[in-house]
């Protein structure tokens, strides 16, 4: 018997409920949709409902959005050629996309193409790379901006699945299952992700690669950008380079310091494909031209040698993080060299309740939760960049170990709570 509509709700009616009461809390104690008070901002600092705080919440690992040369970069494209050029790229390209396209085309030894966006970037990507007689397998936290590019092939009938995050065991049962009945099989992944910081595997991805033919990899590293790899490549090219079946994907919107997303290409084949026929890129407005401006002046750094103590800087924060994580006895979810760090605390009450103590005391960070997150695996994330001191770290992890045991005690949690919702799935 079928159940009336107003028997019981759907799972993505529960769901969404869901989704709206932690958004309703989040807002009332003032975790999110805040909004600056700052008539300047230094990457360290900002103010928010009159109190002036430390940020922990940038993606901006580098701090080159602060540098002046970027930011002369953007002032003279803007006075030069003004506020937009206003125009689709199939026709003509303003004056500075040569240039930055050449660059970025340096740093990783691969033609690249500039979109306003990675999300848009996606788009473009993947609804002409994967043919009909594909099939696609995403890690099961591959980003959002992937798993809706990928949603847009429904209507062509191709096999998509997902397996469980970074389980390439299970990964290559389903190649093995596969492989016979498609042509290429699309293993869709970030190198490093964005909640809790953790990387990919790609070392052993590329050996798979090289095992199995059919098998092409689509990787988001917008998050291991610039403050990682040879040029500030990022994470998947500090692993071994560029594999012939890899389409990397990044952007210039975190470490970076300026703005859009960037397609990296394996072959010039694949690159004009998607040049020539990417609607998303076609039918979309160009970057600005201060943006660009921007992006020549970060890749300039990114070609010299000036990027290898740039990326130092932040190694022995992240590392000074980890350490001093350790000797406070703070759940530090993952120990890697990743900036995005990510201290778990189990329950959304307990989240909660932690941020809301930390603000009162000058701190600000970002709240991980559901749906970003599993319901129960909420944590506290923590970009770090380079402009952050030494001290301040100190001072925020300090602040943490005072803070979580009240705020666990407040939610009738424990230590030993948190580590059993982020006990690894075996």
């Amino acid at each position: 018997m079928s159940r009336s509509l107003t028997d019981s709700k759907s799972k993505h009616e529960v769901v969404m409920d869901l989704i709206n009461k932690v958004a309703d809390i989040t807002v009332k104690l003032g975790v999110v949709h805040q909004n600056t008070q700052d008539e300047v901002l230094d990457g360290r600092h900002i103010t928010l409902e009159g109190q002036r705080m430390l940020y922990f919440g940038s993606c901006g690992y580098l701090g080159l959005e602060h540098d002046s040369r970027l930011k002369k970069g953007a002032i003279e494209a803007i006075q030069k050629y003004g506020t937009q050029f206003s125009s689709s790229r199939a026709y003509v390209s303003s004056t500075y996309y040569q240039q930055a396209e050449s660059l970025l085309s340096q740093i990783f030894g691969k033609p690249s193409l500039l979109l306003q966006s990675l999300t848009v970037g996606h788009t473009t990507n993947i609804t002409l790379l994967v043919g009909n007689d594909d099939a696609i397998i995403m890690d099961a936290q591959v980003h959002d901006s992937v798993q809706n590019a990928v949603l847009m092939l429904n209507s062509r009938g191709i096999h998509v699945e997902v397996v469980r995050h970074n389980r390439l065991d299970m990964l290559e049962s389903r190649i093995k299952s596969l492989k016979d009945s498609h042509k290429k099989i699309w293993y869709m992944a970030d190198g490093v992700y964005s909640m809790q910081g953790d990387f990919a595997p790609i070392k052993e991805l590329y050996r798979l690669a090289d095992q199995y033919e059919q098998l092409h990899l689509y990787i988001d590293d917008i998050h291991g950008m610039s403050w990682t790899g040879p040029n500030g490549g990022g994470y998947v090219m500090s692993q071994g380079g560029f594999h012939s079946r890899l389409y990397l994907t990044t952007g210039l919107t975190k470490a970076f310091g300026a703005a859009g997303g960037l397609l990296v290409f394996p072959n010039e084949e694949s690159f004009k494909l998607v040049k020539t026929n990417g609607k998303s890129f076609i039918f979309s407005i160009q970057m600005p031209p201060m943006i660009l401006g921007a992006t020549i002046e970060s890749a300039k750094i990114h070609l010299s040698t000036e990027i290898n103590s740039i990326q130092q800087d932040l190694s022995q924060r992240v590392a000074y993080f980890n350490q001093l994580s350790k000797e406070l006895g703070l759940p530090l979810i993952h120990d890697n060299d990743s900036p995005i760090r990510f201290v778990g605390v189990g329950k959304p009450e307990t989240g909660y309740n932690m941020v809301r103590r930390m603000m009162n005391r000058g701190f600000f960070f970002n709240l991980s939760v559901f749906p970003s997150v599993s319901y129960n695996r909420t944590g506290l994330r923590i970009p770090l960049n380079r402009l952050h001191t030494f001290e301040d770290i100190e001072l925020l992890l300090n602040e943490i170990a005072v803070q979580l045991p009240l705020a666990l005690a407040d939610s009738n949690g424990s230590l030993d709570e948190i580590r059993k919702f982020f006990r690894k799935v075996a």
